[in-house]
C-alpha cells in the first residue's frame, strides 16, 4: 500500500484531520475547500450564520447535486445499453446474411 499522510481540512472554521495517501490528498483539499466557498455562498446569500445550519444546507445541496448526476449517469448508461443492442442485432443480422 501507499504511503499516508496526515493532513488537516478546515471546513467551517474548523480543523478535521485525517490520514490518506498521496493519491487522494488534493481530492480531499479540493473537496475542504469547494465546501467552505458554499457555506460561504449560503452564508453571504441567505444570511445564515448558525454553523449547524451552514452545514446542513451544504450536505443538502451536495446530496441533490449527486442525486441529479447519478440520475443523468442512469439515463445516458440507458441509451447506451440501447445502442449497443440495436448494434449486436445488426452485425448479427448482416453475418447471417452471408
Amino acid at each position: 500500500m501507499g504511503e499516508k499522510l496526515s493532513i488537516k481540512i478546515k471546513i467551517a472554521e474548523r480543523e478535521y484531520p485525517m490520514r490518506t495517501s498521496v493519491d487522494t490528498e488534493e481530492l480531499l483539499r479540493k473537496a475542504g475547500r469547494q465546501l467552505n466557498e458554499r457555506i460561504q455562498s449560503y452564508r453571504e446569500n441567505y444570511q445564515i450564520e448558525d454553523r449547524q445550519d451552514l452545514l446542513a444546507m451544504v450536505a443538502f445541496d451536495c446530496m441533490v447535486a449527486l442525486l441529479g448526476q447519478q440520475t443523468e449517469s442512469e439515463s445516458t448508461q440507458s441509451l447506451l445499453n440501447q445502442k449497443l443492442q440495436k448494434w449486436d442485432e445488426l452485425i448479427t443480422s448482416a453475418l447471417k446474411l452471408d
